[in-house]
């Protein structure tokens, strides 16, 4: 697979077990630890093979069970549907609003698998009293980059975080608003680069309390969480998340 706009004519070969030269073939789609990449690194090939096997999943649930209730759909959807929606997406976030609408299109499907919840509007069947108690899709993008954030923030991988995250020098005599482990907003040339992890979250984290950054387990961040995002939880629209800097791209492609 080729990356860059300079290495498409190059080709590349590799001996075989008895030393003969072989040219490696060219491929455009490749998937590795379950995730679905191509040369341009958007990810919408993957968004695509994730939804797909999604819909299919939900078209078998509906053709397996005669009677359907919000606790059988919920359980079946949180068990054998969400996870190929979710696993990863920390790296490959959606960038482009029509892979955001194409995820966020199987969890509007799977809650109207409830006969008792069809005519009622996507974020009402969401909501708690009586429905799903389901967050939008949107919701558990950023609340998963908080807390991978979190977890690289405070030590909980065994690595250097700092090519990654740039927290502001107290020392430096920068004089700053906002938490202790504020992010420092870095320049970007690409798209590409802008959607990485280390430069969408800046603005979101930024915007999180003191008493939620500085949580003492990664539970409990996941609680204070909750707690402070509560209004964000259920909303299908995304201008509820313009503080958010991945979603102000989104809107805009």
């Amino acid at each position: 697979m080729h990356f860059g706009k300079s290495l498409f004519d190059t080709q590349y070969c590799m001996d075989d077990c008895q030393g003969n030269s072989v040219s490696l073939q060219v491929t455009k789609e490749e998937k590795d630890l379950g995730i679905w990449t191509d040369p341009s690194l958007k990810f919408s090939v993957h968004v695509a093979y994730a939804a797909k096997k999604a819909h299919q999943i939900l078209g078998l649930s509906r053709r397996s069970f005669i009677f359907l209730d919000i606790s059988l759909v919920k359980q079946l959807y949180t068990v054998m549907v969400r996870p190929h929606l979710e696993y990863g997406n920390v790296v490959w976030h959606p960038q482009f609003k029509k892979d955001m609408e194409l995820l966020e299109a199987v969890q509007r499907r799977a809650t109207k698998m409830v006969p008792s919840l069809r005519n009622l509007s996507y974020e009402e069947r969401l909501r708690c009293n009586g429905c799903m108690d389901l967050p939008c899709l949107l919701y558990s993008q950023l609340r998963g980059d908080a807390i991978e954030t979190y977890k690289y923030l405070h030590g909980q991988y065994r690595t250097n975080y700092l090519s990654l995250f740039h927290i502001f020098d107290p020392q430096s005599g920068v004089s700053t608003r906002g938490h202790s482990l504020k992010l420092q907003k870095r320049d970007c040339k690409s798209m590409l680069r802008a959607n990485v992890l280390g430069f969408r979250i800046v603005n979101f984290w930024n915007a999180l309390p003191e008493d939620v950054v500085s949580a003492e387990s990664v539970n409990c961040f996941k609680n204070r969480f909750d707690c402070h995002c509560q209004h964000l939880r259920y909303s299908a629209n995304c201008e509820d998340f313009k503080f958010c800097s991945s979603v102000d791209r989104l809107l805009s492609l």
